[in-house]
């Protein structure tokens, strides 16, 4: 039986973008008269297909290069696509609940990755319930939480707010019903772009990065003023950067140059004259290679590791201070529209299909159902202290009900989620708390970081969901089935995710030579064991970013996203403006607008490619490497040829890019 929904419009409407006028309304693409097929067994299915491969691969990217690419994008372009060739009539509504399970991919990953790895990197054992328990409770507890701010976010601030994954995501979804071909254009940047990234971690047929050092002025430089320039050559972080776009690119960046230019060099002028055995103290080094030979404390890398790093922690925890004070009204107004429902005032906008959540009550009966399933797995599966788990319990909610705005209103204006800064907060609040309640050592980080876990994973879903919550609204979805769906693309996602991070742990490891990365993690280990351990906390340092945060927030620069760049590696956020410039130059280049909107859109699916298929690829690799195939030419991989080769694969693959970008043609 043909629906409602086959009568719709194939375009977005006029006032999609913008900011309503005095008494006009927003319809819909599926207006919310219409019938339109949704929560079906076949977009059910495909959403948690997508849960599964998109959590192993974005569990991959995040432990690797500590940016967790939001799977919304890759995911809506497949459902379109895979819609498009079974021949599926009036698929809108499907598609957009396949993207919404689907997306639980990537927020609970960023959930878990930046938190629970620090556990093998502290030495403290990990088990897989542990792991998936704190990713599932985390989101199921952020889809609560965000659900009465839905009307606030998508709805009153219509046109407010750009919701820019939302845009970009809804334009996907869009261009299925106008019967667009961009499936094979994305088919293919993600062959290139995962075969690219494939040989390089696979075979280490080329550098995984290109520094100065690879010239005898780099050399110099880098040990006589500890200045030194890297850049990641990956297809997945040139995708992303594209999709970031150059503004945020550029700030993140800064942070960079500020830590690596300004910072490192300027302390790097006065080492001689330092105590190497004071500064190890001072700083509360643990890395067991400087330990080992304390002279290498003084190295360009070690220098931006316990001193630019730990300033840019104190600027996150700050910027995450100052969004909790600047969204307390929009709490306090969700909060009282919450009370009023529970107290039998009727919700007229319940009666419209576009317009409809679940109730109140349900969403206050899952809260308390997470908060008892959280005691109970604090109390028996990890404390075993009664007062304390009560305490940590305390500890989740009440942060992740102050921070669910904060990750909300980021995802509206910039599209990324600064969980990583929030959960850096979190961390020392309940180190400080559980320190004075009797809980330190080793039980006592294992506990904060799995509060952390849970924590982070609820403010990354509320910050997720309420993208998939707008793209809904533009297109004129049931709130109520998203919602339902959601939790259980949650229970799938979580799942795999404690899988791949165990799997990646047996076989990369994160500490010592050939470890993934995993920044984020590596900085909640720094920051929580001098706390729970007694040794020293590098407060001086925390206070510098914190007052640099303050000072940008000032002047009018996001300190969230610069304090960002401060702790994350220089080579992972200069591969963002590359991809940013990109963007910038394929939407600029003509004076007809049209065409550069297209431009900009076939760029977009080439950066969705190059990101879904690299980070996938990976995942392949480390399978491979898992089951004892090892076919990397480490010798060569670090050589000086390969890092000018991959510096000429990577040029090759930016020219790919650009001039594919620019085929593009507007549509007429």
């Amino acid at each position: 039986m043909e629906t409602q929904e086959t009568k719709q419009q194939v375009s977005l409407p006029e006032n999609a973008y913008r900011e309503l006028r005095e008494g006009e309304s927003y319809e819909p693409v599926m207006p919310a008269s219409s019938s339109p097929r949704e929560a079906t067994p076949y977009s059910v299915m495909m959403g948690l297909i997508m849960a599964v491969i998109f959590s192993a691969a974005a569990a991959f990217l995040g432990l690797r290069v500590g940016q967790v690419f939001e799977a919304a994008i890759p995911i809506a372009i497949i459902a379109v696509g895979v819609g498009n060739m079974k021949r599926r009539k009036s698929s809108l509504g499907e598609n957009v609940i396949i993207q919404s399970i689907g997306a639980s991919s990537g927020v609970i990953v960023a959930g878990a990755v930046f938190t629970l790895p620090a556990l093998y990197i502290l030495g403290l054992e990990a088990k897989f319930y542990q792991v998936f328990l704190s990713s599932l409770l985390g989101g199921v507890i952020g889809i609560a939480m965000i659900i009465p701010f839905r009307k606030y976010f998508v709805k009153d601030m219509h046109g407010k707010y750009p919701f820019p994954e939302a845009t970009a995501t809804t334009e996907v979804l869009m261009s299925g019903e106008k019967g667009g071909k961009q499936t094979l254009t994305l088919a293919i940047a993600g062959l290139i772009g995962g075969l690219y990234d494939f040989a390089v971690s696979t075979f280490g047929a080329w550098a995984e990065s290109v520094s100065t050092k690879i010239t005898g002025w780099g050399v110099a430089a880098a040990e006589k003023f500890k200045v030194e320039f890297s850049l990641n050559t990956g297809a997945a972080l040139l995708g992303l950067g594209y999709i970031v776009g150059l503004k945020y690119a550029v700030i993140i960046t800064a942070g960079s140059c500020l830590v690596w230019f300004v910072i490192v060099p300027l302390v790097g002028m006065f080492t001689s004259m330092m105590d190497v055995n004071a500064a190890i103290q001072l700083l509360g080094v643990t890395d067991k290679s400087v330990l080992a030979d304390p002279d290498t404390l003084f190295t360009a890398g070690n220098l931006f590791k316990f001193i630019g790093r730990p300033i840019g922690i104190g600027g996150i925890a700050m910027a995450g201070f100052i969004g909790i004070v600047r969204q307390s009204s929009i709490i306090k107004q969700a909060a009282g529209m919450a009370f009023r429902e529970l107290g039998g005032a009727k919700n007229k906008s319940a009666d419209v299909r576009t317009q409809r959540d679940l109730s109140m009550k349900i969403i206050l009966a899952v809260l308390i159902s997470a908060m008892v399933a959280t005691l109970f797995f604090f109390r028996y599966g990890l404390l075993g202290n009664t007062v304390q788990t009560i305490v940590a319990v305390a500890i989740v909610f009440i942060i992740a009900f102050l921070f669910t705005t904060v990750a909300a209103n980021a995802i509206a204006i910039v599209g990324t989620n600064p969980v990583s800064g929030m959960t850096l907060m979190t961390l020392i609040m309940s180190s400080l708390i559980l320190v004075s309640i009797g809980l330190n050592g080793t039980m006592g980080m294992t506990a904060a970081l799995i509060i952390g876990g849970v924590v982070c994973t609820a403010l990354s879903m509320a910050g997720g969901f309420i993208t998939d919550l707008k793209i809904g609204y533009w297109l004129g979805t049931t709130p109520k089935k998203q919602e339902s769906w959601k939790f259980l693309g949650t229970l799938v996602s979580a799942a795999t995710v404690a899988g791949v991070i165990i799997i990646l742990n047996k076989t990369y490891g994160f500490v010592g030579e050939g470890s993934l990365t995993a920044p984020q993690a590596n900085a909640m280990a720094a920051v929580i064991k001098p706390l729970m351990t007694g040794g020293q906390t590098p407060w001086i340092l925390y206070i510098i970013g914190a007052v640099l945060a303050l000072v940008l927030t000032s002047i009018g620069i996001p300190a969230l996203a610069f304090s960002l760049g401060m702790f994350i590696p220089m080579e992972l956020n200069a591969p963002l403006v590359v991809g940013g410039l990109i963007a910038w130059f394929v939407s600029n280049r003509s004076k007809d607008t049209k065409l550069n909107k297209a431009r900009m859109d076939q760029g977009t699916l080439i950066a969705s490619g190059f990101i879904a298929g690299g980070a996938l690829m990976g995942v392949v690799s480390a399978i491979l490497k898992f089951v004892g195939v090892d076919l990397f030419m480490n010798e060569w991989s670090v050589s000086s040829n390969a890092q000018w080769l991959s510096l000429v694969m990577y040029i090759a693959l930016i020219i790919y890019f650009t001039v594919h970008t620019l085929k593009a043609k507007k549509e007429e």
